[in-house]
């Protein structure tokens, strides 16, 4: 597959098996790091677009001796934080915006949603919590259990316009349907005066697809080992799908697109 020169000003990437290998030896390699800071020296943004929280994504970060820093973090797929002077500041008015709208979907179907959790507990032997970003959170025991139990919370949430399941591999959360990695990722073009024709958007799982459509972002790519739904729609939308894993297929799909040429 062969790709024009792209200017590419925002790269939006997922975390966990796109960028990052916990278990490897440079959990993210030193070539991706050095071409998004030479990325970043050309006023390029550098989007990382996770499920995971602040705090854990920041250790995470440390852990892998990262030396380079993302422009932004889109964290639980849906709050978005700006780096400034070394720290990250929540972006404002999303952050306060997100927070009342979740607030208000999960408060008016409080007792709608213990019932839920309470007959999804007693049926499947999975882990079911609440934390402070969903009322029902849910850690299978395999991806087929979690099939199961994502059909049912689906059939739940065609009742509730607003909510959502989030899925990624057999963790999944509920949401509020305006806010995703893909909605939150437009909100960074807003702030930063910039378009989808020149954004990457980058993503292996389930939680990934919002942003990896071509409305969102116009240069989509997903490693050799994303699901095999997200490279159909990865295909789909005319994107990249590169022949290596992780970070190493998402610089394959940056080259490919002309941006370090």
């Amino acid at each position: 597959m062969t790709h024009p020169s792209a200017d590419i000003r925002i790269v939006s990437t997922d975390f966990d098996g796109t960028i990052h290998e916990d278990f490897a030896h440079a959990p993210i390699p030193d070539l991706f790091q050095d071409r998004i800071l030479e990325f970043q020296r050309r006023s390029g943004v550098w989007v990382i677009n996770t499920g995971r929280h602040l705090a854990s994504l920041l250790e995470s970060l440390g852990r892998a001796k990262s030396r380079v820093l993302p422009d932004f973090v889109v964290t639980v797929e849906r709050e978005i934080h700006r780096h400034v002077r070394g720290h990250y500041e929540a972006v404002e008015p999303w952050h306060t915006a997100c927070q009342d709208d979740h607030r208000k979907v999960f408060g008016r179907n409080e007792s709608a949603l213990r019932a839920l959790f309470t007959g999804l507990e007693s049926r499947f032997d999975a882990t079911f919590y609440a934390d402070e970003w969903s009322p029902l959170c849910v850690i299978a025991r395999s991806n087929a259990q979690m099939d199961a139990i994502q059909d049912e919370l689906e059939g739940f949430c065609r009742s509730v316009e607003e909510m959502v399941p989030v899925r990624n591999d057999v963790y999944l959360r509920l949401s509020h349907r305006g806010y995703s990695k893909g909605t939150a990722l437009q909100a960074i073009q807003r702030l930063t005066n910039l378009s989808a024709a020149q954004t990457c958007a980058a993503g292996d799982h389930l939680n990934d697809l919002p942003m990896l459509r071509r409305e969102v972002a116009h240069w989509l790519i997903t490693p050799s080992n994303g699901l095999p739904s997200v490279k159909d729609q990865v295909r789909a939308e005319g994107g990249y799908l590169a022949r290596t894993p992780c970070a190493a297929g998402i610089l394959e799909g940056l080259e490919a697109f002309g941006m370090f040429r």
